[in-house]
């Protein structure tokens, strides 16, 4: 709608007749209130024309119809602009303070087309205020679209920001009008046509979202948070969240609330625990001080905040809905991420609102093991999904995010370099909790489940354990179970090189069945270094059946190896690097059904152990070096061995 058809008479008298002074201002009562005059009368077309002609420009579309409505108006904005003058009133800004000048010298050598366009506004835009807080109303005829409309400028000069732009006069006007409601909104006489039509928008919402229909309740519940009506916000924002699960958001005083604290206060303390947020000071003081402002329990709070940065906190809710997390919880825990997702969106229709306030299961995304599983696609899927006794049509699955196999394994990781190397051993008929007693250093346990993404990291080293000899090669692991029940113990940061001294593990995890050891090192990827290595031993009831190692072109082997495993087949020395090992990977997989969960390995949670030494004691007469190469200070000479990089050990 272009503004000479918008019905300025119709909105401007809205307006008009629902003014009322902003909560807690003074006032002498009703007459005083209705006294006030927002607008004056229209100016004539021979007005405007005047004006234009001592402008030299024809007005925008909207403003011009503006003003042949109203000649002028009283905004009355919080901060910023309070009074609009009429055609006696505007004139060019004419750049008076020099901002054009400003601007252009922070254009940097290849600035943006809105940059450039900013830069000059100061000097051919049209000044429109009367009276303002250090601030201006200014009209850019030099940012107009296709309408004829001009782009305002709000500039707020006691805020050091750049200015607001509005794509119209009209839509100005229109956003003044939405921030007059918000700053009303705690007065309670404050009721009219608008606000019982926005507040009835907010319960259609609701309905909407719990029915599985979300991006039409985003948009009642967008219009209505710009009128600032109550619930509407913290509706609007559960909706976001689950679109980006990742961005932690704030949802006030709903976590002091006893029906929705479970729910609300591990998701409010999440924003404490982000790996990613630079901290000073004494952060959880002042998160836990806010909490007490808001009615929250300190005690309350201070365990919340420890459970969830331990990774111990449970979502625990009551009913089928509860018994379907516990279960997805129990499969995540293993690395059953997909199955686990299966559950939850299986019985997502079960979960009840534990009050009007809540449109969305939040607590899920505060749980160590759940939260990790929702991407923005499980996220729409969450919303999608009818809900709460409400019906509709349920959405299409998402589908899985772990690729069958082991092939990812090859594959650049997240941050686009390729895997420095792995060893991993899997158990058949083992539950993954009697792994570190199979192969776990001595008194091994599992230890609380990790964050993937930080396990890099937090590893040990090896020479840090207490006890440790020189020449051990303990691995921290994560244990899991795949998708055809296999138990794995996963080294996915191995920076160790597979040397003459290796032992396997396969044979010591191999007391109920079958098990497999695999060791890819990498080190052949560094220039100058030995050849990359790839490993593999299988074995039955406690002795290895057969085992082979490739180097380069040499192969070492052991046992019968079945045809299909067979490495002269695999590993092929005319072919890059690898491509032996692809080929590897997928014949583990469809010889042994060996895989590996992709998704809970690089971004969920699961059970860590550190493992007995991958590599033999030195027999007697055996000579052992242990050489560590330290970088040196800046300024110092330094030197650096053939295929050893910065940090790196070499024995």
């Amino acid at each position: 709608m272009s503004g000479e058809s918008f019905d300025w008479v119709e909105f401007l008298g809205r307006w008009q007749a629902e003014w009322v002074p902003r909560a807690g201002e003074d006032g002498d009562g009703d007459g005083e209130q209705s006294a006030v005059v927002l607008g004056c009368p229209g100016a004539d077309e021979a007005a405007i024309a005047a004006v234009e002609e001592r402008l030299g420009r024809r007005l925008p579309p909207s403003y011009r119809a503006f003003l042949a409505v109203s000649d002028g108006w009283h905004v009355e904005q919080t901060a910023g602009i309070y009074q609009l003058g009429g055609v006696a009133d505007i004139d060019w800004f004419r750049d008076p303070h020099d901002m054009a000048a400003l601007y252009r010298e922070s254009l940097g050598e290849d600035p943006r087309e809105e940059e450039v366009r900013l830069a000059g506004m100061w000097e051919r835009a049209l000044r429109l205020e009367t009276d303002s807080d250090m601030s201006y109303a200014l009209l850019d005829p030099g940012d107009c679209d296709g309408d004829g409309e001009w782009a305002l400028y709000v500039y707020k000069g006691w805020s050091g920001e750049l200015p607001d732009r509005y794509p119209s006069f009209r839509a100005y006007m229109e956003d003044m009008y939405r921030s007059f409601h918000g700053d009303r909104v705690e007065r309670p006489d404050f009721v009219n046509a608008t606000t019982r039509a926005q507040d009835a928008h907010v319960d259609q919402a609701r309905l909407l979202a719990l029915r599985g229909q979300y991006e039409q309740a985003l948009s009642l519940l967008e219009e209505a948070r710009s009128f600032g009506r109550p619930r509407s916000a913290v509706l609007l924002d559960q909706l976001r969240h689950w679109l980006n699960p990742r961005r932690l958001r704030d949802y006030g005083c709903l976590a002091a609330d006893p029906d929705y604290l479970a729910e609300i206060l591990p998701v409010q303390a999440m924003t404490q625990t982000d790996g990613h947020r630079r901290r000073s000071g004494d952060e959880d003081g002042r998160w836990l001080a806010m909490m007490a402002a808001r009615g929250v329990d300190r005690g309350t709070a201070e365990e919340t905040l420890a459970a969830i940065r331990e990774g111990t906190h449970r979502y625990a809710p009551p009913g089928p809905w509860g018994r379907a997390v516990a279960e997805a919880r129990e499969l995540a825990r293993w690395g059953s991420t997909d199955a686990a997702w299966t559950v939850l969106r299986d019985a997502l229709p079960l979960w009840q609102a534990p009050g009007p306030l809540l449109i969305t299961p939040l607590g899920l995304l505060g749980d160590p093991f759940l939260g990790a599983l929702v991407t923005p696609e499980r996220g729409r899927e969450i919303l999608a999904t009818p809900r709460a006794g409400q019906t509709g049509p349920a959405p299409e699955p998402v589908p899985d995010l772990d690729p069958p196999g082991l092939a990812w394994l090859t594959e650049p990781t997240a941050n686009g370099q390729r895997r420095e190397g792995y060893r991993c051993v899997w158990a058949e008929g083992v539950d993954p909790a009697r792994l570190p007693a199979l192969i776990g250093e001595e008194g091994a346990e599992l230890d609380p489940p990790a964050d993937m993404r930080m396990a890099s990291w937090t590893a040990f080293r090896a020479r840090e354990r207490e006890g440790a000899q020189p020449w051990e090669d303990r691995a921290s692991v994560a244990a899991g179970r795949t998708r055809r029940g296999w138990a794995f113990a996963f080294d996915g940061h191995c920076s160790r090189r597979l040397g003459t001294r290796f032992v396997s593990p396969a044979a010591a995890a191999s007391v109920s069945g079958r098990a497999v050891a695999v060791w890819r090192d990498a080190h052949g990827s560094f220039p100058g270094g030995d050849p990359a290595a790839f490993h593999l031993s299988v074995a039955e009831h406690g002795k290895e059946l057969y085992a082979f190692t490739v180097r380069g072109t040499q192969i070492q082997r052991s046992g019968t190896i079945p045809e299909a495993l067979d490495p002269v087949r695999l590993f092929r020395p005319d072919e890059p690097e690898g491509v032996g090992e692809l080929r590897a990977l997928q014949a583990l997989h469809t010889e042994l059904g060996l895989g590996l969960p992709r998704f809970a390995l690089t971004h969920g949670r699961l059970h860590t152990f550190t493992t007995r030494s991958w590599a033999r004691a030195p027999h007697a007469g055996e000579a052992y070096v242990h050489l560590q190469l330290v970088w040196p200070k800046k300024g110092k000479h330094k030197f650096t061995a053939p295929g050893v990089r910065r940090g790196r050990r070499v024995e």
